[in-house]
């Protein structure tokens, strides 16, 4: 699926020191958002804080298998959060940069599309 344009707004880190930023569109499903949001808690053992910058807020209708066209529109099979290129979907903070780098790395990796590390410009280290 083709995404038109690139992310206007949520394309800069607003609260964490590193994030992953995704490099292609897609469709990200509820069920997604949340394997990558394990994924990055159990690797920082709690510690830290996670930002979670997508929401989904479309839902996809489907219609049961069988059913003759017409009819009226399928009921909502699942959620989706539309993003598109540049768009911040996860911040974390409170870690150092190796912990901060695998854990996002674990998160891409939930995720349907290639993504790109960040780290914030006025970022220090601890």
């Amino acid at each position: 699926m083709k995404m038109k344009g690139l992310a206007n707004r949520g394309s800069q880190l607003a609260f964490g020191s590193f994030g992953v930023k995704a490099t292609e569109g897609a469709w990200i499903t509820a069920r997604q958002i949340e394997a990558a949001r394990i994924a990055v808690t159990r690797y920082m053992k709690r510690e830290g804080q996670v930002w979670i910058k997508i929401f989904p807020d479309k839902p996809i209708t489907k219609k049961p298998a069988e059913v003759r066209m017409g009819k009226g529109k399928g009921s909502p099979e699942y959620w989706v959060a539309v993003v598109k290129p540049g768009c911040v979907m996860f911040e974390i903070d409170g870690v150092d940069t190796k912990t901060a780098k695998e854990a996002l790395r674990l998160a891409a990796q939930k995720l349907p599309i290639a993504t790109k590390f960040m780290v914030r410009r006025d970022y220090t280290g601890a």
